[in-house]
């Protein structure tokens, strides 16, 4: 098999001619360097490449920036009135430190932007799907509508506005799941046969299930439906711990599910109870810390970690991955080789 192939063959329930082993991205490395071509070589890569388009605020919204050294303001324009993010910006990182959405009449003044659905601009996409051909999957990555009252509120209003709203957040991000899902539509139209769906942690993680039954749920469910109408494959990307809610991600339908993560940083620490509570049709991805694991360790105890991941997952509907974080370097890199080379027998 190539490792298309091999990832589609998994991604779909079934079993390849070994399990797949695969890098989220590129992490640090080149494509272009000698370690670069091993890798996209010797693994089975996953890439998750922008749209290069906002499905939820559209073409039609008026934005104004101001870049300064150390951040940058943007102020989008309403009807009734600006809403105002701020972000700034050291040597190291940059983070929002003053959100959009700072009451619950913002959110009216967001939906009261016009609206107009935005272009569709495939040339990344296409151009490390032509580059990568058969030797991974490159995917589209987009967040779900959920992620619209996530990153416009701070982390703290978004759990406030869920107590003190929920029917406004509710028609907040069913507007955000309309024009996502028409967009999705027009991508499958354009071509793309797959997606990674971010976002989904923001309500097991910060909202629990109630939220995850209002907010999730209505709207998921019909844009994983969508991806599947044109034959596209629909991942997931899901942080934190999952195994409490892993009967309900599993019945939203989607192929795939990222990154599974083993304690201490998440609650899977036994890949069989999660395909117990999982069912078998439902890929899993991950089960491997990229930054405390597969770029720490030296490469015999990561292959001997990876090798029990081996037994437990069995070889159907499964791929060993890290924890997507696309962060790892050449260490992890060459980790990741052995990996694939110990799954294929060697």
């Amino acid at each position: 098999m190539t490792s298309r192939d091999r990832l589609l063959t998994a991604m779909r329930g079934g079993t390849p001619d070994r399990v797949p082993v695969a890098p989220f991205t590129m992490g640090r490395i080149s494509a272009d360097s000698p370690i670069g071509e091993e890798l996209i070589r010797e693994t089975d890569i996953l890439l998750d490449i922008g749209s290069g388009a906002d499905p939820f605020l559209g073409s039609a919204a008026v934005i104004r920036r101001e870049d300064t050294p150390d951040g940058t303001t943007v102020v989008y324009e309403t009807p009734l009135g600006p809403l105002t993010r701020r972000i700034r910006r050291t040597s190291i990182t940059s983070a929002t430190v003053e959100f959009p959405f700072k009451t619950l009449e913002d959110v009216e003044r967001y939906l009261a932007i016009p609206y107009a659905p935005p272009p569709v601009d495939l040339t990344a996409y296409r151009a490390w799907r032509d580059r990568i051909g058969n030797a991974g999957f490159v995917m589209v990555g987009l967040g779900n509508a959920v992620c619209v009252p996530a990153d416009w509120f701070s982390p703290e209003d978004f759990a406030l506005a869920w107590a003190e709203a929920p029917d406004l957040m509710v028609k907040l991000v069913a507007t955000a799941s309309e024009r996502l899902i028409a967009y999705v539509d027009r991508l499958c139209e354009a071509g793309v046969d797959g997606f990674r769906i971010v976002g989904g942690e923001y309500v097991t993680v910060q909202l629990g299930h109630r939220a995850f039954a209002a907010l999730i749920e209505p709207f998921d469910r019909p844009l994983i439906e969508t991806m599947h109408r044109h034959g596209a494959i629909a991942y997931y990307h899901n942080h934190g711990r999952v195994m409490r809610f892993m009967q309900e991600l599993a019945s939203l339908g989607m192929d795939a599910l990222d990154p599974l993560e083993a304690p201490p940083w998440g609650d899977v620490a036994d890949l069989g109870e999660a395909r117990r509570l999982a069912g078998d049709r439902l890929c899993f991805v991950g089960n491997l810390d990229d930054m405390e694991i597969v770029n720490a360790l030296p490469e015999d105890e990561v292959v001997a970690i990876a090798r029990e991941r081996l037994r437990q997952a069995g070889p159907t509907a499964f791929i060993l991955g890290g924890t997507a974080s696309g962060t790892y370097t050449e260490h992890g890199a060459r980790n990741f080789i052995a990996m694939a080379r110990m799954a294929a027998g060697g």
